[in-house]
């Protein structure tokens, strides 16, 4: 507590110097008394004669003649060869010498008459002169303004003189330091009541907060309203204070008559303030409240329109024709048009709309995005052409341009998806949309049909095909995630010159294993052939086969097995067995004549 009322008690001091130093300062006083114009001397004499004013002009502005921050009278335009502003400045230091030497009575002061001019001063030194342009301006007989004007002028010395007395100075700090006693008693009241009353609320927390629902939509926890009301509760406290300091500052100063001048601004100044900020918020008004019911249909909008996205996505909402899938891009969509209107609705009402910083900011903006966003909004429009052709979604394995692999995100702008060497291959959305997409997941969800592998054998003419059929289906159905229903099957796409092709078709239900099913199935077929004595000579083999090793592996051969050798007929016995023979007694090995 000490230490508090010490750093008040400094702050005090700071701003009594600050108040002294702007009264006396000739740079911060008001510029009509700021500038120094020696002793007061008798004014002369006009050197011409004025001229009456016409009667129809508008009333002349009035000039004010200050002392210790009072009016004391006015002065109304300028007269001809008489300009009305150095003469209020050298009247308003006349009336502060005069005023500040104590040796002069305020009787001491008296009105002079010199042939049409009435001069009010003291007998050595002249204060203010008034001829008759200055009655006619302001409406009055001559002597009948002079002696007004003395008055004026005695009375304001008068007052000057009371407020600087030693006795009204002890009163002032008196009355200073009551009120400050005051103000801390009132910081100490405050100190101690607010912490009492978050204490009475914390032990009421559960009965004072409940969520706040709409249906089963929680827009507010219990927790999160505490929170709010005590933030509240902190800058209330707070506004509290700042009122005090900023209304206490300005009476303590106004109790000394170096600072009343300053406290008098201030307040002014806090008045005014107040003052134009209400005239122009009553003048918004219309428009504050065009904007508060398009901010308050906007904001409602999209908060009913999330849980309605989310039942759709989870499927508790069903809409025909619309995809779970397409429930959170549709609602960013929705909630960006939804603002975008909102905005284009509310910017004519803003302050300041027409000024050129606005319209520098919009220029500005409509730049970039003409110049940057090109690419973005392809990328962008490419990514809801996407989702709402449902070309791909996360996890399907597919293929772009050169790329196969398996999709692990997908953005508005952009499409990640890793290939079976685990690269990350980020592909932009409008090269997507640009290019063909197979997608090998899709069949089983959209169509309820599982994907079709195929692959292709070649084999020879003398190899029945229904054994081959045999032993092809037979590899597949003992590969892992080929299923049996539908069943594979066997189709001979081609008779070429040398060989069949025998294309085998199995169906699988494990898209994302495709490398690895294709890789088993080869390995069965290999092992069935072989277990059947099929040799797979794709796509050619040298035709002399009669003394050649069998090529299939070892393990599947005979144990006795030996490779035979060529076997070599003479020409005679092939042409013989070729041509008839002819009759006669001759050897069968008797060679023909040529």
């Amino acid at each position: 507590m000490i230490r508090r009322l010490y750093r008040l008690g400094c702050v005090l001091c700071l701003f009594f110097l600050l108040g002294y130093l702007f009264v006396s300062s000739p740079f911060l006083v008001p510029a009509i008394a700021q500038s120094s114009l020696g002793a007061a001397n008798p004014l002369p004499q006009p050197s011409i004669t004025p001229q009456p004013l016409p009667s129809n002009l508008p009333s002349p502005r009035p000039y004010p003649v200050m002392l210790d921050g009072e009016t004391v009278f006015n002065f109304f335009g300028d007269i001809p060869g008489i300009p009305v502003a150095p003469r209020v400045k050298r009247v308003i230091k006349n009336l502060e010498n005069v005023a500040k030497d104590y040796s002069l009575s305020p009787d001491d002061i008296r009105l002079f008459s010199v042939e049409g001019v009435r001069i009010i001063g003291t007998e050595t030194d002249a204060i203010v002169s008034f001829i008759n342009a200055d009655a006619k301006a302001a409406n009055l007989p001559l002597d009948k303004l002079a002696q007004d004007r003395l008055q004026d002028i005695r009375n304001a010395i008068i007052q000057y003189r009371e407020r600087r007395k030693p006795s009204r100075l002890l009163w002032g700090t008196i009355e200073a330091i009551a009120v400050t006693i005051v103000v801390l008693l009132i910081f100490r009241f405050l100190g101690f009541l607010f912490p009492q009353i978050y204490q009475a609320i914390n032990q009421r927390r559960e009965i004072l907060f409940r969520p706040l629902h709409i249906q089963r939509w929680q827009i507010l926890s219990a927790e999160q309203e505490a929170g709010i009301f005590f933030t509240g509760l902190r800058v209330f406290r707070w506004a509290i204070i700042l009122s005090i300091l900023y209304f206490y500052i300005p009476l303590v100063l106004s109790f000394f008559p170096l600072t009343e001048r300053l406290a008098k601004k201030v307040l002014a100044s806090f008045y005014q303030a107040i003052n134009t900020v209400w005239s122009a918020f009553v003048g918004y008004l219309p428009n504050l409240f065009v904007l508060l019911l398009v901010v308050f249909l906007a904001y409602y909008t999209v908060r009913l329109c999330r849980p309605f996205f989310k039942a759709l996505e989870n499927q508790t909402i069903h809409l025909r024709g619309f995809y779970p899938e397409w429930a959170q891009p549709t609602y960013k969509l929705v909630v960006f048009l939804v603002i975008a209107m909102a905005a284009a609705i509310i910017f004519p009402y803003l302050p300041g709309f027409d000024s050129p910083a606005f319209q520098g900011i919009s220029l500005l903006i409509g730049a970039l995005v003409t110049v940057g966003g090109a690419s973005t909004i392809a990328n962008l429009l490419g990514g809801y052409i996407m989702i709402y052709t449902r070309a791909f979604q996360l996890g399907d394995r597919i293929s772009v341009d050169s790329y196969t692999g398996i999709v692990i995100e997908k953005t508005i702008l952009s499409t990640r998806i890793c290939t079976p060497n685990n690269e990350i291959v980020t592909i932009p959305n409008s090269s997507i949309v640009a290019s063909s997409i197979i997608n090998y997941s899709a069949s089983l969800r959209d169509i309820q049909k599982p994907l079709v592998l195929h692959t292709t054998v070649t084999l020879g003419y003398d190899l029945p095909w229904r054994k081959v059929h045999e032993t092809l289906i037979n590899a597949a159905l003992a590969t892992q995630d080929i299923l049996e229903e539908p069943a594979p099957c066997v189709w001979q796409t081609s008779l070429d010159d040398f060989y069949v092709s025998y294309e085998l078709r199995a169906s699988t239900a494990q898209a994302i294993r495709i490398k690895e099913i294709y890789a088993e199935l080869h390995q069965n077929i290999q092992d069935k052939c072989n277990e059947v004595g099929i040799e797979i000579m794709s796509p050619h083999y040298t035709a002399l086969r009669d003394g050649n090793q069998s090529t299939m592996p070892e393990n599947y051969l005979e144990s006795d097995y030996q490779a035979p050798g060529f076997r070599v007929q003479p020409l005679n016995s092939i042409i013989n067995n070729i041509l008839p023979q002819p009759k006669g007694d001759r050897s069968p090995h008797q060679p023909l004549d040529s």
